[in-house]
């Protein structure tokens, strides 16, 4: 789930890739130390820094908030399906487990419409599965990760793993203060539209609950009320769209099962898929 803490420390990376292009251990695009962070300056260590010659640009999540409209019914979207690196391969009345164990992990056969299941234990390999299996299945046996069915008619086989979905639970637009700190106005004036170029330049930001999410300018303002102290400031405001959010784990359907019943709602027969 994104919270204020998380996009700010993506606005900073954002803010360091920009002033740093070639990396930290190279120059600034400022020939000078900066330092950039989520927060707020510590004074004494701000001045040190800005008596060498150095800058700081700060990030800062500003009590300004605003509640947005969200989807309707809170529907979960998949973010990742799971896919277990086991795969399961039918061969006319056999069945061959390839590929790596792993868990979680489900493994279902459809013999001739009965179902069978095993969920993958710790320290299981693929021919403990396969044994696992056909010691289910009447009249089946396997030699390693192979099983023979020869009293089957129909085989289906499947492997399942779990994914992970995410559903919005609110919206909101957060602004957010990124403060350039310099000890020259040309200092500053070389840094601010580096930086509101660079933030400007694509709206899109992924967070790590990957839900959608917007960074979009909204003003900027310098100060020199602290000139005295050779402290130049730049503020640049930026509203950030984001959700906050709830993930679950989303297990992998490999065992449909289909009811059909009358207008009376009386079970008529269950299919097994």
């Amino acid at each position: 789930m994104a919270d204020q803490s998380e996009v700010s420390n993506v606005i900073a990376a954002k803010v360091a890739a920009t002033v740093y292009p070639n990396g930290t251990a190279s120059l600034s695009i400022a020939n000078a130390v900066i330092k950039i962070y989520p927060g707020w300056p510590v004074p004494n260590i701000l001045q040190q820094d800005i008596n060498a010659g150095g800058a700081h640009i700060s990030v800062w999540a500003l009590p300004t908030e605003r509640k947005i409209g969200s989807e309707l019914g809170r529907p979960y979207r998949v973010i990742s399906t799971g896919e277990p690196p086991m795969i399961a391969t039918v061969s006319g009345q056999q069945v061959t487990l390839s590929g790596a164990v792993s868990l979680p992990t489900n493994v279902y056969f459809l013999i001739d419409g009965v179902g069978y299941h095993y969920p993958v234990q710790g320290g299981d390999s693929l021919t403990s599965v396969a044994t696992a299996m056909a010691s289910q299945i009447p009249g089946a046996s396997n030699a390693g990760p192979v099983i023979s069915i020869p009293d089957a008619r129909t085989i289906i086989a499947r492997t399942g793993g779990v994914g992970t979905a995410s559903r919005e639970l609110r919206r909101q637009e957060k602004d957010f203060q990124i403060t350039v700190w310099a000890p020259s106005p040309q200092m500053r004036s070389l840094i601010g539209p580096a930086l509101d170029s660079a933030l400007s330049e694509e709206s899109n930001v992924s967070l790590g609950d990957f839900a959608p999410a917007y960074i979009l300018y909204k003003r900027q303002f310098d100060t020199d009320a602290s000139e005295n102290y050779l402290v130049y400031r730049r503020d640049l405001i930026y509203t950030v769209n984001y959700a906050t959010t709830q993930t679950i784990a989303a297990p992998q359907v490999i065992a449909p099962v289909m009811n059909i019943t009358d207008t009376s709602g009386n079970l008529i027969k269950t299919i097994l898929e």
